[in-house]
């Protein structure tokens, strides 16, 4: 990465850097004084930045935040797969200690709200605004608030 860039997303305060390495370290621990420590910083390091990530959230490899942790809420009971997009103000909730469980390569739109224990399929697009509360089959996408299913993957058969 450029000198350029660097300084931009530090300026921004998109630099996550140091965020996803607490994260990380954190959640290799299993217990005890170290990762009571990495939580406490990680909490502080997400404040910093205007959101909020559950130390027990299950986050598989590169998530992508293109506006950073600004306004993001992740439940610690949240499951996310890998490649997703999550946009600005984005919130993925719980209910009942039940929160979403969604797939790989999903996109979910600014502002958009994610509550209880749903299930979001692969390759899901969640658009800006929608509020989604229903479970979400693979390749589709969503808009509106309540939430309604637009485009539905086709099989062929």
């Amino acid at each position: 990465m450029s000198i350029r860039r660097r300084i931009i997303d530090y300026a921004r305060g998109n630099n996550l850097r140091h965020f996803w390495r607490l994260f990380r370290l954190q959640q290799r621990k299993k217990e005890g004084l170290f990762r009571d420590f990495f939580a406490f910083m990680m909490s502080r390091c997400a404040h910093r930045h205007g959101g909020y990530i559950g130390p027990d959230a299950v986050i598989k490899d590169n998530l992508t935040l293109p506006h950073g942790l600004h306004g993001i809420f992740v439940s610690r009971y949240a499951k996310i797969g890998e490649n997703c997009w999550i946009y600005q103000n984005v919130t993925i909730g719980e209910m009942n200690r039940k929160a979403p469980a969604i797939g790989d390569n999903c996109l979910i739109g600014a502002g958009a709200v994610l509550i209880g224990g749903i299930k979001i399929g692969n390759n899901v697009k969640i658009g800006a605004g929608a509020v989604v509360s229903i479970d979400i089959p693979d390749g589709c996408t969503v808009v509106s608030q309540p939430s309604r299913i637009i485009g539905e993957k086709q099989e062929n058969g």
